[in-house]
């Protein structure tokens, strides 16, 4: 039996989260989930779906010069957003990527993969967690935040891909079993 295929949000949608998330952020600063997610400067970090890119503008002010964030999301509206906020803010660290899945990374090539707040909208999660294991390097972290999912460590877990380290707040990061 083949998994039910992601798709992207409506337009007017994805455009009413974006209002929503820029209220959202000026009451609970970004930086705040990227600081539990582990992220330093230099870090290659995956902010899987990104949505309108609160966490990868905060990411990429991490990482600095020398890291890199790849914002990936399956609404193409999302790369548009975050490249305009990109280039106002002065941030030449960002490159975006929509996909449903697949994001064309390196194998090993990514030291933090974060995705919050949307774990619980990906019907086949095997294979997402698939290819993130394949994107990150040894040890690497997987940082999920998804206060919709009551068992989202279990199914993490479960795949034996990932072994979860700590758990701040409502944020779970896990590492690659290699």
């Amino acid at each position: 039996m083949e998994s039910e295929i992601d798709k992207p949000m409506k337009n007017i949608s994805f455009k009413g989260m974006s209002i929503i998330f820029a209220l959202r952020d000026k009451l609970s600063d970004p930086m705040k989930k990227i600081m539990k997610a582990k992220i330093s400067p230099g870090n290659y970090v995956l902010d899987y779906g990104c949505g309108p890119g609160s966490f990868s503008l905060a990411a990429s002010k991490v990482v600095g010069e020398s890291g890199k964030v790849y914002s990936a999301d399956i609404q193409p509206l999302s790369a548009e957003k975050i490249h305009k906020k990109a280039l106002k803010e002065g941030l030449n660290n960002v490159e975006t990527i929509t996909t449903d899945c697949y994001t064309g990374l390196k194998d090993n090539s990514i030291d933090v993969i974060i995705c919050f707040d949307m774990f619980h909208m990906v019907n086949d999660r095997q294979k997402i967690l698939k290819e993130f294991h394949r994107v990150l390097k040894p040890n690497a972290i997987l940082s999920l935040d998804c206060h919709h999912m009551k068992d989202m460590e279990s199914k993490v877990v479960g795949t034996g891909l990932f072994k979860l380290v700590e758990k701040i707040d409502k944020t779970h990061n896990f590492i690659k079993i290699i």
